[in-house]
């Protein structure tokens, strides 16, 4: 693993009423066991039933999607470079892409079923088929604004959805066809969160580049954003998302669900020993794909702490499991933050408190030459976290909760 940098977003959650979301006892259950940051021996079987490519995008699901794209192409330096509204012909929801290197942020809110002329004109204008209007009112009501897909790019859409069905996953919706070109099924991950795949029918003549219709390197509807309506020189240097991190009740159905309808294999696990602070409380396995371009991990409550889990917490608020943050990689930290930490007052994103000034005096013991002294004050100065072990060095750092609960940070 190279050595990088993450920007680490804190967002909402989902609920369902299903097996993986009542347990709130955190037991080890069947072949399922925690063995610790230490002991865990990390191996790639490259067991996936199925190929993954990489993360696709993110898609939130939102009272408001014009003013929420906004404050996130802002605060995060991404431009918003397509949209589907009624601009377009869509009368089901307005959705806006932002996008950065290979970062995609989908931004989604409803218009009002009543200007539908029917339920097939609707769906017929939708550019993500999937969406429902009754569903989405019963999520907004429950988790406000939350994250509703991880998107990943896959080889074959209709493959990786009968395979999952097969081993186990909850259908959400079968494979649909886009325009003859892109197909896009879900299954469900944990909660609401939904995971979807998309594959494209041509893969030889797929386009790479950022100035092609959107509508080819992304989703069938989706039409190219007039450069005055939005920021299109933004670019604080976000490039791809690293991971997305799950909130449950409970690890081992949720570990061994998710592993038994992808492949996946842990990637990493750590226990409230190895995490070591009293307010975190949590327990956690990371799944990855073959490649691990893909990495989900997962956390559980710990009970017993002197302080109440964080984990705990996010479940209340939240009524239940859901995506707690996203993992996002800078090719430059220092000035992704110096672009951040200038917009944190007028729009953007505030982080969380910095480590106090010994953290930063005894870095170097702890990090060695990997950095200067100029680069060890800069971190110092932006509140970055540093932290190294065998697999390379990381810069990260933390946002505050985005929106009004305590939840996504």
């Amino acid at each position: 693993q190279e050595d990088h940098s993450t920007i680490t977003m804190g967002k909402q959650a989902v609920t369902e009423n299903n097996d993986l979301n009542t347990s709130t006892n955190p037991t080890q259950t069947h072949a399922f066991k925690l063995v610790g940051f230490n002991n865990f021996v990390r191996t790639n079987p490259r067991s996936d039933l199925f190929r993954v490519k990489n993360f696709h995008h993110v898609e939130f699901w939102c009272g408001d999607a014009t003013n929420t794209s906004r404050r996130f192409s802002w605060g995060l330096g991404m431009p918003i470079v397509a949209k589907s509204d009624l601009s377009t012909g869509n009368q089901s929801h307005a959705s806006y892409l932002l996008r950065s290197g290979h970062l995609n942020f989908l931004f989604t809110a409803p218009y009002s079923p009543s200007i539908s002329i029917s339920t097939t004109a609707a769906t017929f204008t939708s550019a993500i088929p999937t969406y429902s209007h009754s569903v989405f009112h019963s999520f907004a009501a429950s988790h406000g604004l939350a994250v509703r897909s991880i998107a990943v790019e896959v080889e074959d859409a209709d493959l990786a959805f009968s395979v999952s069905v097969s081993h186990g996953a909850k259908p959400s919706s079968p494979p649909i066809l886009l325009d003859s070109r892109v197909v896009l099924a879900e299954v469900q991950l944990y909660g609401d969160v939904v995971l979807r795949y998309v594959s494209y029918k041509d893969q030889s003549n797929l386009p790479n580049s950022d100035h092609q219709h959107p509508s080819s390197w992304f989703l069938p509807g989706f039409e190219p954003i007039d450069q005055t309506s939005s920021y299109p020189d933004l670019d604080f240097g976000i490039r791809r998302l690293d991971h997305a991190v799950g909130n449950v009740p409970a690890l081992a159905p949720v570990v061994e669900y998710i592993k038994r309808f992808t492949g996946f294999h842990e990637f990493a696990e750590f226990t409230a020993e190895d995490v070591g602070t009293s307010e975190s409380g949590l327990n956690s396995v990371v799944l990855a794909s073959n490649d691990e371009m893909v990495l989900l991990p997962l956390n559980e409550p710990v009970y017993g702490t002197k302080r109440k889990s964080q984990i705990q917490t996010y479940l209340e608020h939240n009524e239940g499991p859901g995506l707690q943050h996203l993992a996002l990689v800078s090719e430059d930290i220092f000035r992704t933050l110096r672009e951040m930490r200038k917009r944190s007052g007028v729009g953007g994103f505030e982080f969380m408190p910095s480590p106090p000034p010994t953290y930063y005096r005894n870095l170097k013991n702890r990090a060695g030459d990997v950095l200067t002294d100029e680069q060890i004050k800069e971190c110092e100065e932006l509140g970055i976290l540093v932290d190294r072990d065998d697999q390379g060095t990381l810069l990260q750092i933390f946002t505050k909760p985005i929106g009004d609960r305590y939840v996504f940070t």
